[in-house]
C-alpha cells in the first residue's frame, strides 16, 4: 500500500487486503482479502490506524497526554491504574477527534447509505487489532463490538468507544508488563453494513474437537450470531465431511436469540418462537453452501479459518454471507508443538518425515 493510502482515515474495505493489517487491523484486513477472493461479504470501511493515532496526538497536545500517562502508570498500583484507565476511557469516549477524521468518518458513512440504497443504514461498529502479537489481540475479547448502529453521529460515538477499549485496566497492564510501547498502539475499527441475519455462527475448515482436518465444523443458531459467539445458546452442530458430503448433525433446542431492537438502535434478546426451537437453523442446502464457501476460503489462504457467517433472506431468497475469517489457532499451535519437538532416535525423525512408523526399540 503506498504512503498516501496508508495515512488515509478511512478505507473501502475493497481497497484493503492482507498486506495492510498495520493500517486496517486484522479484522479489516480478512475482510478486504475475502471481497478479492470473491466472497460474498457485507459492504464496509475502515477507520484506520492512522485515524486513532492523529486522535491521540490531537488530544495529547490538547491537554491529555495519553502515551505518556500510561507509560508512567505502576503495573502493580490496581487502584491507579483503575482510576487512570477509566479517565483515559472517559476522555476517548467524550472528547472530538479532530475535524479531519470527523469528516472522512461522515462522508464514508453516508457513501455507504448511498451505495445500499438507505438514508439511515443500520452497521456494524467493530474494533479491528493491529497485531498477532499485540496486546489488544491478547484482550482482543476486551474490545468492543456494536450492532445496529444508526446515524453518523452514534457512528463516530461508537468508533470513540472501540479506541476507549484500548484503555481497559487488562489490557494496559498487559502492555506493561510487557514492556509494549504505547507509540507502537493501533487501532481500526470496522464499519459494516448490518446483516438481519435470519440464521448465523460459526465454522471450522477442521475440528475444533479433533483436530481432523477432513471435516468442516458448523454452529448455528436463529437470529444473529452474538448469541453463538456471547454463549447465550446451545447452537445446532453439523460436521460435514469434504470428502462425501456427509452430514453428521445434533440439532439443540434454541431458546433464545438476538434480534435488532424495535427502536432500531443496537440489539435485544428475547425468547425463539415456540415452532422455530426444534428446528435446524440452517437447511442442507445452506450447509453444502456454507462447506463449499469455506474450502474455497480455505484455500485462499492456505491454512485451515475459523469463520463467522450469517444467512439473510432477500427478494432473491437465502443468502450466505461472511462476516469473518482467521487462521484456526488452537490446533494450529499443537501442529507447531508437534514438528518442533525433537525425536528420540535420530531415525525416528526421518520416519516422522516419510509418514511411517518407525520400529520399536528391543
Amino acid at each position: 500500500m503506498g504512503t498516501l493510502v496508508a495515512t488515509r482515515s478511512v478505507l473501502h474495505l475493497r481497497d484493503v487486503g492482507m498486506g495492510d493489517v498495520p493500517t486496517v487491523g486484522g479484522k479489516g484486513a480478512g475482510l478486504g482479502e475475502l471481497l478479492r477472493a470473491g466472497i460474498r461479504v457485507p459492504t464496509g470501511v475502515v477507520v484506520t490506524t492512522a485515524a486513532f493515532r492523529r486522535t491521540v496526538e490531537h488530544l495529547t497536545s490538547a491537554g491529555a497526554p495519553i502515551p505518556a500517562r500510561v507509560a508512567a502508570l505502576d503495573p502493580a498500583d490496581a487502584e491507579g491504574l483503575a482510576a487512570a484507565t477509566a479517565e483515559i476511557r472517559a476522555v476517548l469516549e467524550s472528547a472530538p477527534p479532530p475535524d479531519e477524521v470527523a469528516e472522512a468518518l461522515t462522508a464514508a458513512y453516508a457513501a455507504l447509505c448511498e451505495e445500499c440504497g438507505d438514508p439511515d443504514l443500520p452497521v456494524a461498529v467493530r474494533s479491528s487489532a493491529t497485531s498477532e502479537d499485540s496486546a489488544e489481540a491478547s484482550f482482543a475479547g476486551l474490545q468492543d463490538t456494536y450492532l445496529w448502529v444508526r446515524g453518523a453521529d452514534s457512528v463516530l460515538a461508537h468508533v470513540r468507544r472501540c479506541w476507549a477499549s484500548l484503555y481497559s485496566v487488562e489490557s494496559v497492564t498487559y502492555r506493561l508488563r510487557r514492556g509494549i510501547p504505547e507509540t507502537d498502539l493501533g487501532m481500526a475499527v470496522v464499519v459494516q453494513r448490518m446483516v438481519d441475519a435470519r440464521s448465523s455462527g460459526v465454522l471450522f475448515t477442521r475440528s475444533p474437537r479433533t483436530g481432523d482436518r477432513s471435516v468442516v465444523a458448523i454452529d448455528a443458531s436463529w437470529g444473529l450470531g452474538s448469541a453463538v459467539v456471547g454463549g447465550d445458546v446451545t447452537p445446532d452442530s453439523f460436521v460435514v465431511s469434504k470428502v462425501t458430503g456427509e452430514i453428521r448433525r445434533t440439532v439443540a433446542s434454541k431458546t433464545r436469540w438476538h434480534r435488532p431492537d424495535p427502536s432500531g438502535h443496537g440489539v435485544v434478546e428475547t425468547d425463539v418462537p415456540a415452532e422455530l426451537q426444534d428446528r435446524p437453523s440452517v437447511s442442507d442446502a445452506e450447509i453444502a453452501e456454507l462447506v463449499a464457501i469455506a474450502r474455497r476460503v480455505e484455500a485462499h489462504h492456505g491454512c485451515p479459518q475459523d469463520v463467522e457467517w450469517a444467512v439473510a433472506e432477500t427478494a432473491a431468497g437465502a443468502e450466505v454471507l461472511l462476516l469473518q475469517s482467521r487462521p484456526e489457532t488452537v490446533w494450529a499451535e499443537k501442529d507447531r508443538a508437534r514438528a518442533a519437538a525433537p525425536a528420540a532416535r535420530p531415525f525416528d525423525h526421518v520416519f516422522q518425515v516419510l509418514g511411517g512408523k518407525p520400529p520399536s526399540e528391543g
